[in-house]
């Protein structure tokens, strides 16, 4: 592909004033689209005991961040029907109408009755408010980087889009911050009953704040150049996927720079989170407190990266942030499981876990129907068991027919089947399995948490900000990138379907995947080849096909 060059821009002048509020405005919207996500997020341990109740608590847990992903899988459906609005109408329209869905969506969450109210018609609520915001969701963030890069000064897109990339850590952190807070003032087991609500219904003020902030804007210069040339297009579909020349730059960004961004940028963000939560056992609000100081951390470096993108390319920032997640992705949760719960680490060498059971009698557990299938085999209950206390286990055949049993060390625990029995029986065969099996891990050397005082604080911050520099270097440069990328015409629809199937198809179904790989191979680093591979393809047809567009002209 060849670079299209200008020495100038053809785009007209902007005012200061005008630019503060166009980013002002725009970044508005991306800090309520993270704010969501993270809120979510944060809080899926929590929610799925009110909305998942009665599964295995593994099957309950990937349950719930499947129900998170389904916002991400809806995504490309609003990119297109967005798209198509801010091709041909407008983008300012478009993203108006995107912000309000998506702000009313996460405020319901907030007014949901759960799974002990009514039933299984909880879950699917849930469900539906997800899919809601991850329809609007959609069409915000290519409206957002189009609104602001089409504003910007030529040769300063990377510094002024960089304010849509910081907006993820602005989002972070307030979600976080509301978590925390309600978790403080309110008590731990109050904010497990009900206080999870809160950071959600704190949304609606950002709502009003968003739609005000948005609807003082007017349309941005290119698209409005466009609409007076009567150059606008009716036919955004056909121009952006029939049209081979534009085709393969959808195709180029989806399996180029999208597909890695989504895998690089929630393993940093959101798995390593799952991760030192759900199998090193930290608690809560130690783990927020992680997450909010490399937040804290990454806001700068989306600025400086981008900055420099304008003055060195795109591409190479990109490729390095690329290339060094490659490096981190194994290495980096070895030191953090050895930083953040050592004990754990140091069991699990000198008294492994080991399923013995009957191949016939073991399941894979993941069930997408919601629960139908219980998983209540002797196999199933004890590996369910040891996934939930975050053990690694390796598995070995045992006789046909034989109830399985697990050996840590010298000991070993029997499972007995509950296949069956009512689903109260089954509950209470779990629960009685789950304490013989935590005195046999605890005498092995097992913690049941991690403890405070053996975390290696600084260690584990500083995988954790090796993670973030590798995410904001790849994601930085990335909007004014895309914006380069695609014609005017049939740019809002072009760039946000491939983004929005890079983030929601391979970055929201990133923490699922690698939770459910883990639990059915009994390896806590198994899930982790998902993003090591999906990375090594996007960093060859980046680095074969992707063009440097930083001279682009893009109001020609």
């Amino acid at each position: 592909m060849t670079d299209v060059a200008a020495p100038a821009s053809s785009a007209p002048e902007v005012s200061p004033e005008k630019m503060r509020m166009v980013v002002t405005a725009s970044a508005a919207g991306t800090v309520f689209e993270w704010y969501d996500f993270f809120v979510y997020g944060a809080l899926a341990s929590v929610m799925s005991a009110h909305f998942f109740a009665g599964l295995p608590d593994a099957q309950a847990f990937v349950f719930t961040l499947l129900t998170f992903a389904v916002g991400f899988i809806v995504r490309p459906l609003g990119a297109l029907v967005f798209g198509k609005i801010g091709d041909a109408a407008g983008r300012k329209g478009a993203f108006l109408i995107t912000i309000t869905i998506m702000g009313l969506a996460t405020f319901a969450i907030g007014l949901l009755p759960t799974a002990e109210t009514i039933g299984v018609w909880a879950p699917v609520l849930l469900v539906a408010c997800r899919v809601l915001q991850g329809f609007a969701l959609g069409g915000e963030y290519g409206g957002a980087a189009i609104y602001v890069a089409e504003h910007a000064t030529h040769g300063k897109r990377g510094a002024a889009t960089a304010w849509i990339q910081t907006s993820a850590s602005i989002g972070l952190v307030g979600a976080l911050g509301v978590i925390l807070g309600a978790r403080g003032i309110m008590g731990e087991e109050a904010f497990r009953d009900w206080g999870w609500r809160i950071p959600f219904l704190f949304s609606i003020g950002l709502l009003a704040v968003s739609v005000w902030i948005r609807m003082q804007l007017e349309e941005s210069p290119a698209f409005q150049k466009l609409k007076n040339e009567g150059k606008t297009t009716k036919r955004a579909y056909a121009e952006s996927f029939l049209e081979w020349k534009n085709l393969r730059i959808v195709l180029l960004a989806l399996f180029g720079v999208m597909m890695a961004q989504g895998v690089v940028w929630y393993t940093a963000h959101f798995y390593s989170q799952f991760y030192l939560e759900r199998i090193l056992k930290i608690d809560s609000k130690t783990v927020n407190l992680f997450m909010i100081a490399v937040v804290l951390f990454s806001a700068p470096l989306y600025l400086f990266f981008a900055s420099l993108s304008d003055r060195i390319g795109r591409k190479p920032i990109m490729l390095g942030g690329m290339i060094l997640m490659l490096l981190l992705y194994f290495p980096g949760f070895h030191m953090i499981t050895r930083a953040g719960n050592p004990a754990l680490a140091a069991a699990s060498q000198t008294a492994p876990a080991v399923v013995v059971a009957d191949p016939a009698d073991c399941s894979f557990q993941l069930d997408l129907t919601g629960g139908a299938h219980q998983f209540a085999s002797s196999c199933d209950i004890a590996k369910a068991s040891l996934s939930a206390a975050g053990v690694s286990y390796s598995s070995e055949a045992g006789p046909a027919g034989a109830p399985a049993r697990i050996r840590i060390g010298a000991t070993e625990v029997q499972a007995e089947s509950a296949e069956g029995k009512s689903p109260t029986e089954i509950r209470a065969a779990r629960a009685a399995f789950d304490g013989q099996l935590r005195q046999a891990l605890t005498a092995a050397g097992y913690p049941s948490a991690a403890d405070p005082a053996q975390i290696n604080y600084a260690l584990v911050f500083g995988v954790l900000a090796l993670f973030i520099v590798a995410a904001t270097a790849l994601y930085g440069p990335q909007a004014a990138a895309l914006v380069e990328l695609f014609p005017t015409r049939i740019r809002y629809t072009a760039l946000s379907f491939p983004y929005h199937i890079g983030t929601g198809w391979f970055g929201g179904l990133l923490p699922a995947t690698v939770f459910a790989i883990n639990t059915a191979t009994g390896n806590i680093y198994a899930g982790l080849w998902f993003p090591v591979i999906v990375t090594a393809v996007a960093i060859l047809v980046t680095l074969i096909f992707w063009p440097e567009t930083k001279d682009r002209d893009i109001h020609v």
